[in-house]
């Protein structure tokens, strides 16, 4: 439950969310109508699903967030991205140093830690420990597995539909590029945990990982052959 962390009588004015979203916005749209604000049909509510977010958007939320509410209650955005560009970002940091009066952001991400951490300095930070532990033994299971096995389970995870909408355009599920990427960051957590008690080891596979993870972050990248790369060369342990 991510509304413990909402205070309606001071109400922080942004918010950054990591999870799956298909879980997460119904609960935050459950609890701005908790609070009387409609969701439709009110001119001072926004909501966003976007892939990647650049800077234009990024612009364009900022205009739109500066703008004076229409109604005398608050102005709510709802924002879902799987990515951001580095200029994106930018705008965002210079837009949340100074906070408007009644107007509030929750942001929902798949991955925090793709973010600079200047920008994820600005929010009050919620994150699903429950979820990361899921992922975590998934992760554990891949490094256990034999190298067909592993390609089986890249496929699977490149199978998973990608973006989809529900019949009111709201809600989009994360891409499977996103996904891949929070895999590899869990991966390489529990790599780390094998490998810190072994300083002798050969690790020269975190590179091939860190290599891996900016690469999917490239339009146009295949996400089939850096996933299968990274099945590779991680050690079966």
């Amino acid at each position: 439950m991510i509304s413990k962390h909402f205070d309606k009588n001071n109400l922080h004015h942004a918010y950054l969310i990591e999870g799956a979203r298909e879980k997460i916005v119904p609960e935050i749209l459950e609890y701005i109508q908790s609070l009387g604000i409609k969701t439709s049909g009110n001119p001072d509510f926004c909501q966003i699903s976007i892939d990647n977010l650049k800077i234009d958007e990024a612009l364009n939320l900022r205009s739109m967030g500066s703008e004076k509410a229409f109604t005398s209650g608050k102005k709510i955005f709802v924002i879902c991205a799987n990515s951001f560009s580095l200029d994106a970002q930018g705008v965002l940091l210079k837009m949340f140093e100074e906070p408007i009066e009644n107007t509030h952001f929750f942001l929902v991400v798949p991955e925090v830690d793709a973010l600079v951490r200047t920008l994820v300095s600005r929010f009050y930070l919620i994150r699903q420990g429950s979820d990361f532990e899921n992922e975590k033994k998934e992760a554990e299971k891949f490094i256990a597995m034999p190298l067909e096995t592993r390609i089986d389970f890249i496929k699977k995870l490149l199978a998973d539909n990608e973006d989809e909408e529900d019949e009111e355009n709201v809600i989009v599920k994360d891409s499977v590029r996103s996904k891949c990427l929070k895999f590899l960051n869990v991966l390489e957590s529990a790599l780390h945990q094998k490998f810190i008690s072994k300083p002798k080891a050969d690790i020269a596979f975190f590179d091939q990982i860190f290599i891996t993870r900016e690469y999917l972050r490239q339009p146009g990248s295949s996400a089939k052959s850096l996933m299968e790369s990274v099945a590779l060369v991680v050690p079966k342990i």
